[in-house]
């Protein structure tokens, strides 16, 4: 390659993206990949989630907190990341809730699009990996951000779309994170079952038994070797995050034995490739890859 491949990764809060993906861009960091996480709220309406952060001076100054947890995790994985302005919807606790004002998942598609078209023009990536178009779970700013990322995806190569946005630059693949599946689950059960571990997953499990899956899983990125870097980012998200919470249940090890990978689904190719992968950027060749804009 005549320059370095680009992959950017588009989230909803900061702690999505070391809750999802993280290994495979500590990976791809670590390979000379250049990485951008682009974050589309700043977190603003989380809670605190970990008990021994919900202080009332965290609580009160959340929207920094959460900045500077950011930053650490970003350090920690190596990547680039950009805030893209936009207020957090919080989670409604009933579907009759209204969203408040606004917030992200209430603007227009155009404008909550136009930040994320810009950074595409800029940033120049190859490769996008996103939500899946239920969010991955329906959180209104997890749905949007699917929403704004396919758009992106498919107006940033057009020069009469979003004018005043830098140049055209048109991304070859898109893909849905996948790492919360039942498969996933099941296994990592009963291996822990098999072994005498207390199992955290089984209630995870009784909720994919009337949801079927939607997307298939169309790429495994082995990153085992770097699941320590997630946990470490995502233990810098410390208000959302508690170290002794059933994210960290299960053994490392064991982890890294039963399912080594963090897996996709391939949205959209503008290159050939074949079915199933373990690399997001097969079917990138050396002609496709040119020099940043930054």
């Amino acid at each position: 390659m005549t320059a370095p491949l680009r992959l950017m990764a588009v989230h909803a809060h900061p702690d999505d993206e070391s809750s999802k993906g993280a290994a495979t861009m500590a990976r791809y960091v670590r390979e000379g990949v250049e990485v951008l996480v682009c974050t589309l709220t700043g977190g603003e309406r989380g809670s605190v989630l970990n008990p021994k952060m919900d202080r009332p001076e965290i609580v009160a100054n959340i929207a920094e907190v959460r900045r500077a947890e950011m930053d650490r995790a970003r350090e920690i994985l190596g990547v680039q990341q950009r805030f893209m302005g936009f207020i957090d919807s919080g989670l409604p606790e009933n579907e009759d809730e209204e969203l408040p004002e606004g917030c992200f998942a209430l603007q227009k598609l155009e404008d909550a699009s136009r930040p994320l078209v810009a950074a595409v023009r800029e940033f120049r990536p190859h490769v996008i990996i996103t939500y899946d178009d239920d969010g991955g779970y329906p959180h209104p700013d997890h749905i949007m951000t699917n929403r704004v990322s396919v758009e992106a995806f498919e107006a940033a190569g057009d020069p009469d779309r979003y004018p005043g946005t830098g140049d055209p630059w048109q991304p070859l693949k898109l893909y849905y994170q996948m790492g919360f599946t039942k498969e996933r689950f099941e296994a990592l059960h009963e291996a822990m079952t098999e072994r005498g571990l207390g199992s955290p997953y089984a209630d995870w499990i009784s909720r994919w038994e009337d949801r079927p899956a939607k997307w298939p899983v169309t790429t495994r990125v082995p990153c085992g070797e770097y699941f320590d870097i997630r946990d470490e980012a995502l233990k810098a998200h410390a208000t959302q995050v508690d170290p002794d919470s059933w994210w960290f249940v299960c053994p490392r090890e064991l982890q890294q034995e039963i399912w080594p990978t963090e897996d996709y689904h391939l949205a959209r190719s503008l290159v050939d490739t074949e079915l199933p992968e373990d690399d997001l950027f097969v079917g990138i060749h050396a002609e496709d890859v040119s020099p940043a804009c930054h």
